[in-house]
């Protein structure tokens, strides 16, 4: 079976729930070219080993940092 990492959009949030079934969630607002993209650029994204990464919009959220993030 293979597990797979899963990364929606909703409520003006971003969620990803990991391989092991952990999610978390931020605001958009926390990452300014997530929240000014369209639908569509959001979910054009590549899932890495080590995070996120949305290539037209130039944005990377790494799976670490995602989880340890605060503002």
């Amino acid at each position: 079976m293979e597990n797979k990492i899963k990364v929606w959009f909703e409520n003006n949030h971003i969620f990803v729930r990991t391989s092991t079934g952990e999610s978390k969630s931020h605001p958009l607002s926390w990452f300014p070219k997530l929240l000014n993209a369209s639908a569509e650029e959001r979910e054009d994204y590549n899932i890495s080993p080590f995070g996120i990464h949305w290539e037209k919009i130039d944005e990377d959220l790494s799976f670490e940092g995602f989880s340890s993030f605060k503002k």
